[in-house]
């Protein structure tokens, strides 16, 4: 029998992490997806040691490893690998009581910019014919837990452009400061590019604030977008998020490539119930 279709995004108004996420991923089935797995992989936007909304919020991550430790047996690894250059994911961890919280729930923790590498090609892909990623990621149910945020070079960093913190510094910084500043070159399509080779199989971002204008800081969203989205569909998810900040995606160039290709960005959206 085939599998039932996976409703691809939903959105939710936020309460509180708990309550408000284990109603999300209920609603999206997660459940079922989850107790197959052996390896669960969440990946948080820890750009730098500044606290949420700059960064996620732990509390938001706490109540993800518990929801999948509930409905699977499998082993969870929390892995980033920051873009600060003056820092290193480790102090990162620990600044933002990741190390803590990993101590708490057993998790395992993994800076993605010290791991092992695999090298991939493909031919299609202008900006990187050929990749070196972290081979703790490649493997596994990877959820993207993103923050709500304008950026500066990519108009939004959400759950697509959060897997810039797989690539190593070892072959992308190229100066500046920023660990993966060779990017800069071509920021919308090295996004669109990065996730052909390694997408989000679970995308989340927590809109329960936003940054209206730039994803290190600035104001806030006035009022809170008080939201939290999530699904399996990552482009459909960064249309939707995009939207919340008032931006049409097809403006965004790395979500309109992505439309058609890792996903479908008029996919259909349910509401809150």
């Amino acid at each position: 029998m085939p599998e039932p279709r996976r409703i691809p995004c939903l959105v939710h108004e936020f309460q509180d992490y708990p309550t408000t996420l284990a109603a999300l991923l209920d609603d999206l089935d997660a459940p079922r997806v989850l107790k197959r797995r052996r390896r669960v992989i969440i990946k948080p936007n820890l750009v730098n040691a500044s606290p949420f909304p700059v960064t996620t919020h732990p509390d938001m991550v706490r109540a993800l490893a518990e929801y999948v430790r509930r409905h699977t047996k499998a082993r969870i690894i929390l892995a980033e690998g920051c873009g600060d250059a003056c820092l290193d994911t480790g102090q990162i961890f620990a600044d933002l009581g990741y190390a803590a919280l990993a101590e708490e729930l057993d998790l395992e923790l993994v800076d993605l910019n010290q791991a092992p590498l695999t090298r991939r090609k493909n031919p299609e892909c202008r900006f990187f014919p050929d990749i070196y990623l972290p081979k703790a990621a490649m493997s596994g149910l990877l959820i993207s837990v993103a923050v709500l945020k304008r950026h500066s070079l990519a108009q939004v960093t959400l759950t697509m452009k959060n897997m810039l913190g797989l690539l190593p510094p070892s072959r992308y910084q190229r100066g500046g400061s920023w660990k993966k500043s060779a990017l800069h070159a071509d920021m919308q399509r090295s996004i669109y590019e990065l996730n052909r080779y390694r997408a989000p199989d679970l995308a989340i971002i927590d809109a329960s604030v936003g940054l209206a204008e730039y994803h290190l800081g600035g104001a806030t969203c006035s009022p809170p977008v008080n939201k939290l989205v999530a699904g399996f569909d990552p482009v459909a998810v960064d249309a939707l998020g995009a939207g919340l900040l008032g931006l049409d995606w097809r403006s965004i160039d790395h979500i309109r490539m992505a439309h058609g290709q890792l996903g479908l960005a008029e996919a259909p959206i349910s509401p809150s119930p």
